[in-house]
């Protein structure tokens, strides 16, 4: 280490460290630095003394202005409560018919509605409520309880085997495995229903003799003698091209071998009445608009 010495190109001192003839400059902070901490400082203590700042045990300093983010907040909620009474309102007096003839509603419906159903239902039924396989088609297929709104806001309001004491219940039966029907029957029953949509119920019983007396002796007593299904029941109808699973005869067999018993949970107690009136609202809406 050599002694300090003064640099004769800058002027600084050096701090008496080399390396391999390289000097060390002991040169002085920019004053820049200096008034960027200052300003830093000043700043910070004046939103210390403005503002809420310092945690003291179970308070903390409130600041001259008297900010309160909680208070922001609930300032917030009641402007946003007040913006949305007026559809609030029309959603809670009107039915269904009045709503949709009610444009300035079917707006804020549509926009809300959207939200809430990407929050709590899309996960299943799909981001555009086209459905997947075992969650039914809301934006255009069949609907198994019924597709009026009424019917939809109380399936949603229930649930499909849920925990609510009204629930909505059905159960296709385990055909094959519980030995109600023996596999030759099973079969047969199967190509007459995967012929129904395509054919129809007569040309599908001519087709299929034997399958069309396993049904009207087994499944006719939910799906209805002419296939159409029961609202009331939850029966889906056999003659259409929806299939909640699959049409393909694999899908049938699967379903009719070992049954069907699909869940919907109860939307009541967690979304509210009138947050469920709204998903039926929206939902009902897009089935109208849909291509």
């Amino acid at each position: 280490m050599a002694l300090e010495e003064r640099d004769p190109i800058t002027g600084y001192m050096t701090t008496g460290h080399e390396w391999n003839g390289i000097k060390e400059l002991n040169t002085p902070v920019p004053r820049i630095v200096y008034v960027f901490l200052i300003l830093n400082t000043t700043i910070g203590l004046i939103y210390w003394l403005l503002m809420p700042a310092l945690p003291l045990g179970t308070t903390y300093t409130k600041g001259l202005l008297g900010y309160d983010e909680r208070a922001a907040v609930h300032r917030d909620l009641t402007s946003a409560a007040a913006a949305r009474a007026p559809w609030h309102d029309a959603l809670d007096r009107q039915d269904f018919s009045a709503l949709a003839a009610d444009d300035k509603a079917m707006k804020d419906i549509r926009e809300a509605g959207r939200l809430l159903f990407g929050q709590n239902c899309a996960a299943c039924h799909g981001v555009e409520a086209k459905g997947n396989a075992g969650f039914p088609n809301l934006a255009a297929g069949a609907l198994n309880w019924g597709d009026s709104p009424e019917a939809i806001q109380e399936t949603i309001r229930v649930g499909v085997n849920s925990a609510h004491p009204d629930t909505r219940t059905a159960q296709m039966p385990a055909f094959g495995q519980d030995g109600i029907l023996s596999r030759n029957d099973v079969m047969a029953v199967i190509s007459y229903v995967h012929d129904l949509s395509i054919s129809g119920i007569t040309a599908s019983g001519l087709a299929h003799p034997d399958g069309a007396k396993v049904f009207s002796a087994q499944c006719s007593a939910c799906h209805g003698a002419d296939a159409r299904g029961n609202s009331d029941l939850g029966a889906p109808n056999l003659t259409d091209t929806t299939w909640l699973y699959g049409g393909d005869l694999a899908t049938i067999f699967e379903t009719v071998w070992y049954g069907r018993q699909g869940r919907m949970p109860t939307w009541e107690s967690r979304l509210g009445a009138r947050n469920v009136k709204l998903l039926a609202a929206y939902i009902a809406d897009l089935r109208k608009r849909r291509p």
